[in-house]
């Protein structure tokens, strides 16, 4: 269940990147979350009770990290990717919540998540400031 809800989370984002035509879009925000979702079980559930969930929760971060900078790249004065990276980051936290059976938490924060990219891109339609 946690990690077909962790799934499903990431592709509302997923879906979002690409209305939004973003390189990163349903697929890859799916497996982030679902991979996270699926480290955190395993943290928790497979090493038994001497075993710190903490250590691997972080290198889920670190791993996300570098997954994240890999979509960042400069064309001459402009920086692409911040977002991409920054979503990748978030989704992998919603996975990691529904991983621990955070449920709520991580719905809400899916929530928080898609206002913020599809609703601050709007005010940057509506606004013309990009």
């Amino acid at each position: 269940m946690r990690l077909l809800v962790a799934a499903l989370l990431g592709a509302l984002v997923g879906w979002e990147r690409e209305q939004a035509q973003r390189p990163a879009g349903l697929r890859t925000y799916m497996l982030v979350s679902f991979g996270s979702a699926f480290f955190t079980v395993l943290s928790v559930t497979a090493f038994g009770p001497n075993a710190d969930p903490g250590r691997l929760a972080a290198n889920i971060v670190v791993g996300i990290g570098f997954l994240g900078a890999g979509t960042i790249f400069r064309e001459g004065e402009v920086v692409r990717g911040l977002t991409t990276a920054a979503g990748l980051w978030a989704v992998a936290a919603i996975g990691m919540a529904a991983g621990v059976g955070q449920y709520l938490l991580a719905a809400i924060s899916t929530v928080i998540v898609l206002v913020i990219l599809a609703g601050v891109r709007l005010l940057e339609t509506h606004k013309n400031i990009r």
